[in-house]
This record gives structure tokens, sequence and C-alpha cells, in this order.
């Protein structure tokens, strides 16, 4: 058996009184009480401890090797009440799941900030797409997901953060070659999108005018909103993208929006998490923090 901290606490009372009747007091316990600690500690570590005659205590060179472990663990058992009273949050670690285009433009500089706000956080990221990363929280490899994915299991809670607006882009060299200003002009053009499911597109084509077929020359699925962006810049193509994952090229002139009286839908990114996570009350707090922090 490990010895208990007041059997520790008697010993130590006895080392620095070297009077047992002194140190018995000094702890609140009879003498009797005191001796049979002490007793029962010697026999626990198989050692004596002190050595006494009827005119002094003196410690024995095992109750001299013992003294200051001993007063390490006692030091360290007060600790233990100062952290659980001394009024700070207790640690916690939180695994976020994302894409890569969104993780690193604005989750990864949020989360920087978010951990100079609160120290007592740590975030860890995933990269991933909608799909696998929804799969992966259901598992519990992740504690939650930030994306605009649609929610369609029940036993998923999330919190909105930021609407997600889109825009119709391409490049001025692409525009120069071949005008897009009506449905007959797509047939000139390429549609650059993530896969066949035409999932960006759809965000533009849902608030086009019906009375008009938009029918592409080409199509190219890229897979991801990064490769899209880049392939539309530097090679040829129109895509969908989110706004604000174009804003600087289109301020520096690297693409032009196409019809921008067409405002195509919108959606949201949001902070998902399975129902009933232990750590609900800070995933809310999260998603209010990260709510307030402009997409990069």
């Amino acid at each position: 058996m490990l010895p208990d901290l007041e059997s520790l606490r008697c010993f130590q009372a006895a080392a620095s009184r070297l009077n047992f009747r002194a140190a018995s007091k000094s702890v609140g316990l009879s003498p009797a009480a005191f001796s049979d600690r002490i007793s029962k500690l010697e026999d626990q570590l198989g050692a004596k401890l002190f050595i006494r005659t009827t005119r002094r205590v003196r410690l024995s060179p095992q109750g001299e090797k013992l003294l200051p472990q001993a007063q390490r663990v006692l030091a360290e058992a007060e600790r233990c009440l100062d952290a659980v009273n001394d009024g700070t949050p207790a640690p916690f670690e939180l695994r976020l799941g994302t894409r890569w285009e969104l993780g690193m433009s604005w989750v990864l500089p949020a989360i920087q900030e978010l951990e100079r706000l609160q120290p007592e956080q740590q975030l860890h990221l995933a990269f991933g797409n909608g799909a696998p990363l929804i799969e992966r929280l259901l598992r519990g490899q992740i504690d939650a997901v930030i994306g605009s994915m649609r929610i369609t299991s029940g036993k998923l809670a999330y919190v909105p953060l930021h609407e997600e607006t889109y825009c119709l882009v391409t490049s001025p060299k692409t525009l120069s070659a071949h005008p897009f200003e009506s449905p007959e002009d797509a047939a000139m053009h390429t549609l650059v999108d993530t896969h066949e499911a035409y999932v960006l597109f759809r965000y533009w084509l849902d608030q086009a005018p019906r009375q008009k077929t938009w029918i592409f020359g080409k199509s190219r699925f890229l897979g991801t909103i990064g490769a899209i962006r880049q392939w539309v810049c530097e090679e040829d193509g129109v895509a969908v993208l989110p706004s604000y994952f174009v804003k600087e090229q289109l301020k520096r002139g690297e693409l032009v929006e196409l019809m921008p009286e067409i405002r195509a839908s919108s959606d949201w990114f949001r902070l998902i998490w399975m129902k009933g996570h232990p750590r609900e009350s800070e995933l809310r707090e999260l998603g209010k923090q990260l709510s307030q922090m402009p997409l990069a």
C-alpha cells in the first residue's frame, strides 16, 4: 500500500519538531493515535524513520531520505486544492474538421486569435470534404465540423456562423476572347465546377431567369474551390465561387464578375456537432466567437 497523505503529514510534523507530543498536538491527534500513525507508516515502508530514546528523538537515515520527498508530496497535494479552487477555467481540447481552403483562409487565423483570448482551449484542425467530414463527426473522430454542407441527420446540432454568398467569375483574358452576356454565349465557354453534380453552379442557376437555358460548350471538374480559382485565373472557363474566396482576385483585376445583376443563392457556414456532446456549451461559445470574426 502507498503511504497516505495524513501519515506523511504526521511524519513531517514529527520530523520538524522531533517531539512526538508537540507534533501530535499540531496535527490534532492524541499522542497514542499519532504514534500509531508513525508505526503504520514505518510498517508500510519497511523501515524505522525515527530513533527514539528516553531523552530525545531524531531522524533515522531512512527518515532523512524520506523527509524531502514527503515535503514535495504534501506541497503537491496542496496544489491540488489550488488547481480546483483558483477560479481559472479547466483546459480542454477540441478537434475541428473543415475543408482546406476555408481552413487556411479563415479557420486557422481564427484559431490563433481564439486561443489567445481563451488560453484554456486548444483547437486542432482536420481537413477533408463535406460528406467524409460528417462521417468522421458521426463516428466521434472529430468534435465539430465547420462548413456549409447540408445537415440531413437528426443526430446533429449546429449554430450558423456566416452567410456564404457566391458570384459567377472569369478572367479578363477569357472574357476578351469570348463575351458572356446571354445564354447563347455560354456555348463558347467552359464551366468549371467541383464535380458532375454542379454544386457551385446551382447557386447561380437557381436565380437566373427561368425562361433561359444555359448550355456550356464544355465542363471541367476540379474537386476543390482552390483548384477552380487557380484554373479560372490562369487558364480558361467560368465558375461560381464563394465571394469571400475571390474578393482579392476581383480587387486586383485577376477575375471579373459576370452578370452581377443576377444575385446567386446564398448558404451558411455552420459549426456542426453531435447532439449531447459533453462539450456542447463550449462548442456553442466557440460558434458565437467564430460568428464575430469576419471571413478572410
